[in-house]
């Protein structure tokens, strides 16, 4: 037979040791890893992607020049055709 007296203050004093030492390793973790993902949010909401944005409005500035000169390019081909003479 086990001897309960013993096997029962052995598992709540394990119990409480692991708790205790895990709250003293993870709480520092914990409290780093909240500053950099708030730091993080914090500066994704100010405005951290301007980069991207900068580079996405050269890119439609780009295609907005390059429809420009294609809707030129077919504006001159129409004109082109009608002023042909149309017995040729």
């Amino acid at each position: 037979m086990v001897p309960w007296e013993v096997i029962a203050p052995m598992v709540a004093a394990s119990v409480l040791f692991l708790t205790i030492g895990g709250v003293l390793v993870l709480r520092p973790i914990a409290r780093h890893l909240g500053g950099y993902l708030e730091a993080l949010t914090r500066r994704q909401l100010e405005g951290g992607g301007g980069r991207e944005l900068e580079q996405m409005r050269e890119v439609l500035d780009t295609m907005s020049q390059r429809l420009a000169l294609i809707e030129e390019r077919q504006d001159f081909a129409e004109r082109l055709l009608e002023s042909q003479d149309p017995k040729e």
